[in-house]
């Protein structure tokens, strides 16, 4: 029986790939989350996650929030389009239960479905 996980080719692993999200990228935020994307250049959506220690000192709670977003992503992966995303929890997200953190997740895979896909080289257009 195979693993229901978020495959590796899903995931950004790469620090230069965490960089280029920070340097030229869309954003979209909520209350709990932030959401940084660029177009993919593997041709599939895979996601990258930033859960600092700011946002709680209890490392539970951090890898509470991590599980949530990956299956929340995992759920809504093939529903995207070919984006690097990453995720970043704000510190309202700690001691969120999970039903509200995985609406507010599912809020911004909705916008981000959403987004017309690029005309030729440049960025997302809303």
């Amino acid at each position: 029986m195979r693993a229901a996980g978020l495959p590796r080719p899903a995931r950004l692993r790469r620090a230069a790939d965490f960089v280029a999200l920070r340097q030229a990228s869309g954003r979209l935020g909520g209350r709990c989350f932030s959401v940084r994307y660029r177009p993919s250049e593997q041709g599939l959506a895979r996601l990258g996650l930033a859960v600092s220690k700011r946002v709680s000192k209890r490392a539970v709670e951090r890898n509470r929030i991590k599980r949530l977003v990956r299956e929340s992503f995992r759920r809504m992966r093939a529903q995207l389009p070919p984006l690097d995303v990453m995720v970043m929890a704000r510190e309202q997200a700690a001691g969120q239960p999970g039903p509200v953190l995985l609406a507010e997740l599912e809020q911004l895979w909705r916008r981000l479905a959403a987004l017309k896909p690029p005309q030729g080289a440049g960025t997302i257009e809303r």
